[in-house]
């Protein structure tokens, strides 16, 4: 069952293919681990324990809004799907992003983690759609995504500490 806010309609992305989609450009990690589907649903929506200790707001359920930092820049999030075990998806509501020449260009973007368990291991399948190579953030920040998601991440779901920022 997909939860959808009253008002709200299911995002351009749901029910979408991952194994479809890595076909295209859009930046897409997969890592598996040694958990299970409850304990990556809320490893993942404990943002400040994987990816950074600056967070404002709140990431538990559909329609929640939070803020990350990182010094000067800061992506303002809105969780648009939310089904428990299965499916997280955010849209990028803004940002600034000090670096770039577009400050704004993750604003109306979407990150879409999708949650799988195949015997006694959880697969996690993450995709920031129109995050692409031509993109000037693309080369940092798929080093970025690529440390925080199987390394962070990974760690924080292997029984050890994340390493967020």
């Amino acid at each position: 069952m997909v939860v959808f806010g009253k008002h709200d309609k299911p995002s351009r992305f749901h029910s979408y293919n991952f194994k479809t989609k890595m076909n295209k450009q859009d930046y897409a990690v997969s890592i598996t681990v040694n958990a299970t589907a409850q304990e990556v649903f809320d490893s993942i929506n404990s943002v400040s324990k994987w990816w950074t200790k600056d967070f404002e707001g709140i990431s538990e359920k559909l329609n929640d809004e939070f803020t990350v930092s990182f010094g000067e820049t800061w992506i303002k999030i809105k969780i648009v799907e939310f089904v428990p075990n299965k499916k997280i998806v955010w849209d990028v509501i803004d940002c600034y992003k000090h670096w770039l020449k577009d400050k704004k260009e993750w604003k109306g973007t979407t990150i879409s983690w999708e949650i799988a368990t195949e015997r006694n291991a959880t697969q996690i399948n993450f995709i920031h759609f129109d995050l692409v190579p031509g993109k000037e953030c693309y080369n940092g920040c798929e080093k970025a995504w690529d440390q925080y998601i199987k390394g962070s991440l990974f760690k924080l779901l292997s029984k050890e500490n994340g390493v967020p920022s």
